[in-house]
């Protein structure tokens, strides 16, 4: 890459959306990640529960060059094998019985919010259009994922926004039960909300949603964009929970770093998408599939999953150790290797502050809202990274207290 590209750089010719740190990536390998000065971090971030099998895995490496001397890309006029056994494996692996390919997780709940409307038009009436999501909820970034996502900072200016949606407290069962009526064609959830700060559903939240959309002949939607393939330590997080929704979706971890997202529902209802009612030029991907397929049959091991739990363990112990030297937060919660760090009270506000002294350290996380530290490394992380990576944490940690 040319030697004239820099953080400067990207100001200069990037739409300012995004605020990226000063340091630029250029080469990663397992749970470790190079700059261009060549400094090295430990990846703690995993791209936001993307790169579930850490950087330049060989075996996806593998998997995409073996695809790429084949076939590339058809659009949605043809198939493909890749596309094809990777929705048989979803399939295979899961409740579901049909898959929707897209290329992302915004663009995988897009389709399942579509679908659950298109499915209540077809079966009951066009009145039956109501769509239940949670406060604090993320659901993408169009108009109508970022409307049905539970963050008003997020659809703020781009009014007006799809009508028929509310919003109801995370798991309040009776908030959820005032608000489910028979003009309400799905009720959406994170089992886990991720940008909402790392806060796990109960199970009988889930249960009790389960109930009132049957009662209500609503769709239950599990929005599994971030719980999904293996990160909880279950395949699907669904799975721990033993509540089965109507339709899923997922992405992220999918493609190991590969952009793909899918939509999983069963055969009854996928039958509302008819043909020509939805589509995706890139959706079902030769390259995006393979490399999925490899990252499917990796994961869904007891090798790997077993080990999500194991290492969520060392992480939890060695956070209170961190907290015993530098005690900055007031609560740890996740499952698997989805976890949240609150900061303390007093320190409200400053997540981000914490987050990039730990990159000064080589070390580097993600923040879930402005109070949150948040954890989604690579699912088969070396019990060695964690501990050096919790050292530089515990040093970081050090320094932002000695600094308030």
């Amino acid at each position: 890459m040319s030697s004239n590209i820099n953080r400067d750089t990207f100001n200069q010719v990037m739409v300012p959306n995004y605020s990226p740190m000063a340091s630029i990536p250029v080469r990663g390998l397992g749970s470790r990640v190079w700059d261009q000065q060549g400094r090295e971090y430990i990846d703690f971030a995993g791209g936001i529960a993307v790169n579930a099998l850490g950087h330049s895995h060989p075996e996806l490496v593998q998997a995409l060059k073996e695809q790429a001397e084949k076939l590339w890309h058809l659009s949605n006029v043809w198939t493909n094998e890749p596309a094809i056994q990777l929705a048989q494996s979803l399939c295979t692996k899961t409740f579901a019985g049909r898959v929707y390919f897209a290329n992302s997780g915004a663009e995988a709940n897009e389709a399942a919010f579509k679908l659950a409307r298109k499915y209540a038009y077809d079966h009951f009436s066009a009145d039956k259009h109501e769509i239940i999501s949670c406060v604090n909820s993320f659901h993408g970034r169009t108009l109508f994922t970022v409307s049905v996502g539970g963050q008003d900072k997020y659809r703020e200016g781009f009014e007006p926004v799809p009508a028929g949606i509310s919003h109801v407290p995370f798991n309040d069962l009776d908030a959820l039960e005032a608000a489910i009526s028979d003009k309400t064609c799905a009720v959406v959830i994170e089992p886990i909300q991720g940008e909402g700060g790392i806060m796990p559903a109960s199970k009988a939240y889930l249960m009790k949603a389960r109930e009132l959309c049957d009662k209500h002949n609503a769709l239950l939607i599990f929005d599994e964009i971030q719980t999904g393939v293996g990160r909880t330590g279950q395949l699907y997080a669904y799975q721990a929970y033993g509540v089965t929704p109507d339709i899923l979706t997922t992405a992220k971890a999918l493609g190991g770093g590969f952009p793909v997202g899918a939509m999983l529902t069963t055969e009854p209802i996928a039958t509302a998408l008819n043909i020509g009612s939805h589509g995706s030029t890139y959706g079902g991907n030769p390259l995006a599939c393979a490399v999925a397929n490899k990252v499917l049959s990796l994961i869904d091991s007891e090798e790997v999953l077993n080990g999500v739990e194991k290492r969520h363990q060392i992480f939890i112990e060695q956070l209170r150790q961190l907290n015993k030297t530098a005690p900055v937060f007031s609560e740890f919660r996740g499952m698997g290797l989805l976890l949240g760090c609150e900061l303390q009270p007093a320190f409200k506000g400053k997540a981000r502050d914490l987050l990039q002294l730990a990159l000064e350290h080589g070390l580097m996380l993600l923040i879930a809202g402005p109070d949150v530290i948040r954890m989604t490394p690579s699912l088969i992380i070396p019990e060695e990274d964690i501990h050096q990576g919790m050292q530089r944490f515990t040093q970081a940690a050090e320094q932002f207290l000695q600094q308030q």
